[in-house]
């Protein structure tokens, strides 16, 4: 597939501050920029759980500083983006499972929206920042399932903690962008918000989320349970979201970068949706087994929608964006991912290949 390709000479020399840099999608995003060259500063909470990406893949060999900071303590996020004194910064942390929302409401809803607040008010205070793209999510849409892709210009909604956090979260970058066109120093600062489908790939061992909890099961853990197997959601692997973040940060940098302001979709292409159930299938035929499987619908307080999918055909056209690998695809670079990993082999290694194999499929 031709396409995308994230330049190196955009990245190389450049301070970048990853939020979220201990977990799943942050500890990718850090290895890729320090593959590009640049000076990558961290500030996230500890990895969540043990086994985790950032050990397992030696993420922080590809930081420049690694600050373990609450997102709810400004003084401590003021300090730390003072320190590194980025010109670009990816906003990744997040509480982001769907069932701890309803387990800890209030800590989704401080993480999540109180500490998007803090990052943007140290920001606005920064005299070197220019460029920030917050992470938020597909589930940010008010879903009434009629099957229709959501375009970003549709009604923000939310039913769960999780998903209302997030609709919110992009409530208060539209009012700071609003509010605050320009930092304290009087430079122009550039926001925007990357809205990615579900993500799947390797180092990901969270509790709760369908490719971690099938791969437990593969590998004799646990017993599986999968909840609500006829549900379409837009399955892809964790770079394809990435790439776009790289790639709307590196636009937004341009001299028309203020255009680009706003809301993005990144999600597989249309024919690409895939429910629950047939990732399961993908997953255990890669793998080579089936373990026993319980498949149950939504219980009490879960609620979560049957059909999602995105259009992103505006980072298509605007961006030249694209996904690279299919859900098959997908699913196949995690498996191997974590076939490595129980083989002991350096996963911060395969991680760098696999970032390289990204960019050669787009023609680089």
């Amino acid at each position: 597939m031709e396409g995308l390709v994230i330049s190196s000479a955009a990245w190389r020399g450049r301070s970048v501050l990853v939020t979220g840099h201990t977990g799943f999608k942050g500890g990718w995003l850090a290895i890729w920029l320090n593959q590009l060259g640049a000076e990558v500063h961290g500030l996230a909470l500890d990895p969540p759980g043990d086994p985790n990406l950032f050990e397992a893949a030696s993420v922080a060999e590809a930081l420049t500083s690694d600050s373990r900071v609450d997102l709810a303590d400004l003084d401590s996020v003021e300090r730390v983006v003072e320190h590194a004194r980025p010109s670009v910064v990816f906003h990744l942390a997040a509480q982001p499972l769907v069932l701890r929302g309803y387990e800890d409401p209030v800590g989704t809803w401080r993480t999540n929206v109180l500490g998007t607040v803090h990052l943007l008010e140290a920001v606005r205070h920064s005299p070197t920042v220019r460029t920030v793209v917050i992470a938020t999510t597909d589930k940010v849409y008010e879903n009434e399932e009629t099957g229709r892709p959501f375009i970003e210009g549709d009604r923000l909604g939310g039913h769960d903690p999780y998903a209302a956090s997030k609709a919110a979260t992009e409530l208060v970058v539209s009012s700071a962008r609003a509010s605050f066109p320009t930092t304290d120093h009087g430079g122009e600062l550039r926001l925007a918000t990357g809205r990615a489908g579900n993500v799947i790939g390797g180092g990901d061992w969270a509790l709760d989320r369908l490719v971690p909890d099938c791969l437990r099961a593969a590998s004799g853990e646990v017993s599986l349970r999968i909840r609500n197997p006829g549900s379409v959601r837009p399955w892809q692997h964790v770079l394809d979201p990435l790439s776009g973040y790289l790639r709307l940060a590196e636009t937004l940098d341009r001299t028309d970068g203020g255009d680009f302001c706003g809301a993005w979709n990144f999600g597989p292409d249309g024919d690409q949706q895939a429910t629950v159930g047939d990732v399961v299938d993908e997953i255990f035929r890669e793998w080579g087994s089936r373990p026993s499987t319980a498949f149950v619908e939504d219980e009490p307080p879960v609620s979560e929608a049957r059909i999602l999918t995105l259009d992103s055909s505006r980072a298509r056209t605007l961006l030249d964006w694209s996904p690279r690998w299919n859900m098959s695809e997908a699913v196949a670079l995690t498996v191997r991912w974590h076939r490595a990993w129980t083989d002991a082999d350096d996963m911060g290694a395969l991680c760098r290949d696999q970032i390289a194999l990204h960019q050669e499929c787009h023609g680089g």
